[in-house]
């Protein structure tokens, strides 16, 4: 079936039987419409708008005036519309097809979530507003910050945290306040974390000032617990663990881990990330936890941000919370408040480390999960959590005979493979990754988590139906067998198909064009 879709018919001109690709004199190809940069389409003197000739005027800014265009480009509207347009067309996105990201939770956004983020009193908040006139919008962040301490078994919780790695900071910022306020601080300046953790972990560590510390893993895919014993000391600030961990496996020694952690006179800080795993399931506050940052984007289907409008809220235990940071909501006799002040804290009882962020977090965000939690209620994101491993689960057993797993046994929301199966075929994980591209799919996670070498990370999620899972499934045996019948060329220049062929990415990171310049005339020669 290689080169053919689902029914049969040839996917391109050349393999209907057509000798080369055919071309067309636009670039385009039927609705695949081509799309130059929108600086390119630039027509000097359109506009969407016609704008009066101004009145004279003596500038006011001296040698510092303007004298070239501004630069902008200059359209119509129905331009502009359809330029932005064609551009989205060529977005991969969870609207268009089966997003298979490990460890970054990519799921559908119900659109109720959507259209209650838009009510009158929540889209249009402002957060200078009167704290009298925004008692609906503090209720929600309450009510939504109940949920997120059920949910966690946890008794505190900041909502100011605009995303995982803010998150982490502040998790983090805490542990640090409450060593301090023992007047540890100078004496523990080490964090361990383990070697398959998220980059943002000793990131975050190394940011503080800490030293970071790694923790070997054993032979299955956890942490290796005597090689943590051995780690810990006096010096020991944290840990800083993912669990599910990042290889798609619980950590079966939690338990002892965090006691292991606490008699040490550390904390222990969850990774959150993989939160959506075990939703209902499992309280991380009856494993030990002490700090976990919940990214609401991946667990409780807000939109992945693109650098906007993230929310990581973070839960604390006993031993945390009077450090949680300003401003927080509090209610009394029915009557919301903001503590945002170090006064108003001392007299609620709290000592906070500061301020993250200038206001309170991302109100849009919260309304969606909110929306989300309550659809589902607390059977529903349990079952979340089963659906989520169940799929995963479907997916290795269904590909572990052709992909090589890394793991033996069954994994949680992802699933895990290596390059091991690619041994000999002269196809690498990246040609892999591309030519699925040519088949309509997002490439899975490459190459991470590090500890495994040329990895393959899926997690397909519990908003999938086995009908697109299965087709999912044998597109990737489809690839598997072309690697084995010597079909190089499948791979070798992928994707043939995508509106783009396949980029020098290392010439892109290392030399990237940030501004767009129009080309010059060649100079004549002398």
């Amino acid at each position: 079936m290689s080169g053919m879709n689902k029914q049969g018919r040839p996917t391109s001109f050349a393999e209907s039987g057509g000798g080369a690709e055919r071309t067309t004199f636009t670039g385009n190809k039927g609705l695949e419409l081509e799309e130059p940069l929108i600086f390119e389409r630039d027509t000097k003197g359109a506009c969407g708008v016609d704008l009066d000739e101004p009145e004279g005027y003596q500038p006011k800014i001296g040698k510092f005036e303007r004298k070239n265009r501004i630069g902008l480009p200059g359209l119509s509207e129905p331009e502009v519309v359809r330029h932005f347009v064609r551009l989205s067309s060529k977005n991969y996105s969870i609207d268009a097809g089966l997003y298979p990201l490990g460890s970054c939770t990519m799921k559908h956004n119900p659109r109720l979530n959507e259209k209650m983020a838009r009510l009158p009193g929540f889209g249009d908040v402002h957060p200078l507003q009167p704290e009298q006139t925004v008692q609906g919008a503090m209720e929600l962040i309450d009510t939504l910050a109940h949920w997120l301490k059920t949910l966690t078994g946890l008794p505190a919780v900041a909502m100011s945290p605009k995303a995982g790695a803010h998150g982490e900071l502040c998790g983090m910022m805490a542990i640090r306040a409450a060593i301090e306020a023992k007047g540890e601080g100078e004496q523990r300046r080490r964090v361990l974390v383990p070697e398959s953790a998220h980059g943002t972990n000793p990131a975050t560590a190394a940011l503080l000032g800490y030293k970071v510390d790694t923790i070997k893993g054993d032979g299955n895919g956890r942490v290796d617990l005597e090689a943590l014993r051995e780690k810990l000391g006096p010096d020991v600030a944290a840990i800083m663990l993912t669990n599910p961990n990042t290889c798609g496996l619980f950590e079966r020694d939690i338990i002892d881990i965090a006691k292991a952690v606490h008699e040490a006179g550390a904390y222990f800080y969850c990774d959150g990330a993989n939160f959506n795993a075990i939703v209902g399931r499992v309280r991380p506050g009856d494993l030990g936890v002490d700090a976990m940052h919940i990214n609401l984007h991946k667990t409780f289907s807000t939109p992945h941000g693109g650098g906007g409008p993230g929310a990581g809220p973070v839960v604390f235990s006993e031993a945390l919370a009077p450090f949680v940071p300003l401003p927080y909501v509090v209610q009394k006799d029915g009557v919301y408040d903001l503590i945002e002040t170090e006064d108003e804290a001392e007299a609620d009882g709290t000592s906070p480390f500061g301020r993250m962020t200038a206001f309170h977090g991302q109100m849009g965000m919260f309304v969606r999960a909110l929306a989300y939690m309550m659809s589902h209620g607390s059977d529903g994101l349990r079952q979340v959590a089963e659906d989520s491993v169940l799929n995963a689960n479907y997916v290795l057993a269904s590909l572990k005979d052709v992909m090589s797993a890394s793991y033996e046994g069954p994994c949680m929301h992802e699933a895990l493979f290596d390059d091991r199966f690619l041994k000999g075929t002269g196809v690498e994980t990246l040609d892999f990754a591309k030519a699925m591209i040519d088949e309509g799919y997002h490439p899975m996670t490459m190459y991470f988590p590090l500890v495994v070498h040329g990895a393959l990370l899926i997690e397909p999620t519990e908003t999938e139906s086995k009908q697109g899972i299965d087709l999912f499934i044998a597109t990737l045996r489809d690839l598997v067998a072309a690697t084995k019948s010597n079909d190089k060329e499948r791979f070798s220049g992928a994707p043939h198909f995508a509106p783009r062929g396949r980029l020098d990415e290392t010439a892109a990171a290392r030399k990237p064009i940030l501004r767009w310049q129009p080309e010059m005339p060649a100079q004549a020669a002398d």
